[in-house]
């Protein structure tokens, strides 16, 4: 990035900027960002390159962009949260890479309570009007649809599927490769794999269907589904159950050991 007086001077005549977008002094912006009529970009925002801002978006401040990102109109991005203990105190929201955020989509600044920092990863998709509040850790190549609610305080891995209209409640874990159904309300950790829906959500399964997608064989799949019945369908308790897993399924599937850490790592226990 440049400094800040030679960034000030080169948004001025950005021919990518609109004339009509408000850019604070502190900001820095790629020479290569394109922002959209109306947008404000707030103090102390960098937006790296190739960047493409829509029109009527509000980049609040404290907010770090990667490379690539699409964001749509009327998207409010690093607002402060909406937890009633924030006062004021300097957190952030970072966005990796590759991102695509739709209309309407919120994502919020942390608080000094957990890191100080909401962060978003790479390649995600956020349909339309998909919230993401205060403290949430978001892996890579997530897709939520429309209407999502992540709480605070969520953490979710990697290539998960969130239905639209679901709910997830503050301080829940998904883990990576799980599936939610469309209007689901989780209220515990959802494991690595796991198929859940409903409200409350229930596990229903795996996610054979994406596995057989991402090219896996199935040799290792079947034991995934073993795995399954193993936590879901035995009556174990989830010692004997990562026992289990550890000693029969582990050692010919590697894949499991995420299973595993989901269960190990749960405080507020999974999904049923």
């Amino acid at each position: 990035m440049k400094n800040n007086s030679a960034q000030n001077s080169s948004v001025t005549s950005n021919p990518n900027i609109h004339p009509t977008a408000i850019i604070h002094p502190t900001a820095q912006i790629a020479a290569s960002v394109t922002i959209g009529a109306y947008s404000i970009v707030g103090p102390q925002v960098s937006i790296d390159e190739d960047c493409d801002i829509g029109p009527h978006v509000v980049i609040a401040g404290l907010t770090r962009i990667g490379k690539r990102n699409r964001i749509f109109q009327f998207a409010s991005i690093g607002e402060i949260c909406q937890d009633l203990k924030f006062k004021g105190e300097e957190t952030w929201l970072e966005i990796g890479d590759d991102n695509i955020i739709r209309e309407a989509c919120t994502l919020h600044r942390g608080t000094v309570q957990d890191q100080s920092l909401t962060r978003l990863g790479h390649r995600n998709l956020l349909m339309v009007n998909t919230h993401i509040a205060h403290d949430c850790m978001i892996g890579n190549d997530n897709i939520f649809a429309n209407n999502v609610g992540i709480a605070g305080h969520v953490s979710i891995g990697d290539h998960t599927i969130i239905g639209g209209n679901s709910g997830v409640h503050q301080f829940c874990r998904i883990d990576s490769y799980s599936m939610i159904g469309g209007g689901s309300t989780i209220l515990k950790d959802v494991p690595a794999y796991t198929m859940v829906s409903g409200n409350p959500a229930h596990a229903y399964g795996m996610n054979y269907e994406g596995m057989r997608r991402k090219g896996w064989d199935a040799d290792k799949i079947n034991n995934l589904r073993k795995a399954f019945k193993m936590v879901y369908r035995e009556n174990l308790t989830t010692v004997q159950a990562v026992d289990k897993l550890t000693n029969e399924l582990l050692p010919q599937t590697p894949e499991v050991q995420l299973l595993i850490d989901s269960l190990t790592s749960s405080k507020r226990g999974i999904v049923r």
